[in-house]
């Protein structure tokens, strides 16, 4: 069994994320799975898994990942590999349309991660959306949610759908060790209270909100934002107007995250909108407590586990802050209930599942 992975870069986000940890564990049990980006950014995440002894890392080293010309580049790969597993638009289209010029008989599948896109709600897409779906001999949706999204809006056959929730490295991060909150930034007081929120710098995420919230809050509470992207000039911008520079810092791209999670107080969701975010699974995971927007793909992850705002509430984000940091009680409890609920997500559970529909596919 060859399993190529496929997805547009290795940036910062949530599948780019999983890909890191998942594709090195399927080569561990003797599956054969490589990866392929659209572009050839040496991004961080990029050189890591370039450094693993496990598996093939290629890459169509597109300068615009949304050229067309990434079609007829696709195809040699679909004849070397049984089975596709595409991640994120436009790898999505792309791999599709590879699979139709070239008469591949390859089996493809795609990961849909998050609930809303640009496309859904853009009738002229919604038409082509139905086109390129009919290829994908799966559709994994790493929520219900996301599944109820799909049937909805693109009137898709339920069996073609299957639900298989994305997992982490439980014992990874039980296992990891804090350090002083001085050595992330020298401007840092180990006395601190840190708010962490990592996630990709794009209107998703909503990283304002999170700035906002400072606002109301004590001098001594900062915030850490890791992660890289688009608006990451807008943000800067924003917290310098804010008069917020000594108390938000921007860490780029970490490969450090379990231990800056282990590190802060209280982990931030602020999302729009989301999939299934990891970070929320990651927080928890690392006993510490999880305030997020009260959105679809948060609200069913957190449920009791963790406190929810509404959604672009900075001053509510504060107060369910507050409420945290003035009650450790209140806080151990919160923090020791995310942590038993981010054992069901173990990554284990994951592949096992993915692999066994690898194999049930091929076989077919």
């Amino acid at each position: 069994m060859k399993v190529l992975h496929i997805i547009n870069n290795l940036g910062t986000g949530g599948a780019e994320k999983l890909l890191i940890d998942t594709i090195p564990l399927f080569n561990k049990k003797k599956r054969h799975v490589d990866l392929l980006t659209l572009d050839g950014n040496e991004y961080p995440y990029l050189k890591k898994l370039k450094a693993s002894s496990f598996l093939s890392v290629h890459s169509l080293n597109s300068r615009n990942i949304y050229n067309p010309l990434n079609i007829f580049k696709l195809i040699p790969y679909l004849r070397k590999y049984d089975l596709i597993h595409v991640h994120l638009f436009p790898a999505q289209y792309w791999v599709v349309l590879a699979k139709i010029f070239s008469f591949s008989k390859t089996k493809l599948v795609f990961t849909e991660h998050s609930t809303s896109n640009k496309r859904i709600v853009n009738s002229f897409f919604r038409v082509i959306d139905k086109f390129i779906y009919k290829f994908y001999a799966k559709v994994i949706c790493i929520s219900d949610e996301i599944k109820d999204v799909l049937v909805k809006h693109l009137t898709i056959d339920e069996s073609k759908l299957i639900v298989i929730e994305n997992g982490i490295d439980i014992e990874l991060f039980t296992k990891t060790v804090s350090i002083n909150k001085s050595e992330i930034n020298k401007n840092i007081l180990d006395s601190d209270k840190l708010l962490i929120q990592v996630a990709g710098f794009r209107y998703q995420k909503d990283q304002v909100t999170a700035i906002k919230c400072l606002q109301h809050l004590p001098q001594d509470i900062k915030l850490l934002l890791v992660g890289d992207g688009e608006f990451r000039n807008d943000l800067e911008k924003l917290v310098n107007s804010l008069g917020l520079n000594e108390r938000v810092f921007f860490l780029g791209i970490r490969l450090d995250v379990p231990v800056l999670l282990k590190s802060s107080d209280i982990v931030v969701i602020s999302s729009h909108w989301e999939g299934m975010p990891l970070s929320v699974i990651e927080g928890m995971a690392s006993n510490k407590p999880v305030v997020a927007s009260n959105v679809p793909g948060v609200f069913q992850l957190v449920a009791d586990a963790g406190l929810l705002f509404q959604k672009g509430n900075d001053r509510e984000l504060a107060s369910k802050i507050e409420e945290l940091l003035c009650d450790d009680v209140y806080y151990n409890e919160i923090a020791e209930k995310g942590f038993k609920h981010a054992q069901q997500f173990d990554v284990g559970k994951m592949i096992e599942k993915q692999m066994i529909l690898y194999k049930e596919l091929l076989e077919k």
